[in-house]
């Protein structure tokens, strides 16, 4: 089972490690310690939204971006995981109340954002 506070601290450290700063840098932009930082990016604790508005902010990030990381890899991970009745793939509705196989869902965060907007068809 995918932990959600484990997707969301990798997302935080991706965004860290890509702008090239450090734990303390960030923590003290955040105005929060550097430990429970560090615990928020390894998945020991669950912050809470103010928590995390502040880490975004101190990352330059709107905490919309981070949520929508977190949602497209949260989505990615429980179509790897569920299980396949009959043969047949499972299917989802997208946001348009169409529906679309797990099969026609392409396994990178960036094209499963595609495919539950509908910007890609099952076929």
């Amino acid at each position: 089972m995918v932990l959600l506070r484990q997707l969301l601290g990798d997302v935080l450290r991706q965004l860290r490690l890509r702008q090239g700063r450090t734990l303390r840098e960030v923590s003290a932009a955040a105005r929060v310690s550097l430990g429970y930082l560090s615990e928020v990016e390894r998945g020991q604790k669950e912050a809470s939204s103010e928590l995390l508005a502040s880490i975004c902010k101190a990352l330059g990030v709107p905490l919309s971006h981070v949520l929508r990381d977190v949602s497209d890899q949260l989505a990615l991970a429980e179509l790897q995981q569920e299980p396949v009745m009959a043969g047949a793939p499972p299917e989802h509705e997208r946001l348009d109340g169409d529906r679309i196989s797990a099969d026609a869902i392409p396994a990178t965060p960036e094209t499963i954002e595609n495919a539950l907007r509908g910007d890609m068809v099952a076929a």
